[in-house]
């Protein structure tokens, strides 16, 4: 008797899922909860009432995450002092889940916006250092319009016309 093929991709899987590092990762999740409405899928604790491992499920899709752990050169944005990465969040309702994010403790680093590309769009980072980007897609563009879209901003921000 054989057994089922086991899949390369767990269900409710997407063939990249953000995995972050945070200082006190348990109030991460709570966080995540509040400001993106993340639903706790499990938690592998860890010592000292860490946690090793958990995942989240926000809107179709999974994020992982853990505590910091120094002993292994493990360690969130907060003590890096930056992060080079931003997760990008399409939301219903850019505006109602901004505030939301707001509430929950997230601050502005760009305020939300209609964009060039055609979202609506704005920036926060939350309390553990994440960058995150969230937007509500509004206008199906050409790469053509959207490219000059683009070359009118740059010519206002010059102060100049073209």
């Amino acid at each position: 008797m054989s057994s089922p093929a086991v899949k390369p991709i767990p269900d409710g899987m997407h063939s990249l899922t953000p995995y972050l590092i945070c200082a006190n990762a348990a109030e991460a999740i709570t966080f995540y909860a509040k400001a993106f409405n993340a639903v706790e899928q499990f938690r592998l604790p860890g010592p000292g009432g860490k946690v090793m491992h958990a995942c989240l499920k926000i809107g179709d899709s999974m994020l992982m995450l853990t505590d910091e752990w120094p002993e292994h050169n493990t360690f969130g944005p907060n003590a890096l002092k930056g992060t080079p990465v931003t997760i990008h969040h399409y939301v219903e309702d850019v505006d109602a889940s901004f505030k939301q994010a707001i509430e929950a403790g997230a601050s502005v680093t760009l305020p939300v916006t209609d964009m060039f590309w055609g979202d609506r769009y704005g920036q926060l980072k939350d309390p553990f250092g994440h960058s995150w980007s969230l937007a509500t897609h509004k206008r199906d563009l050409s790469a053509e319009e959207i490219q000059q879209a683009m070359q009118s901003m740059q010519g206002m921000e010059c102060g100049g016309s073209q």
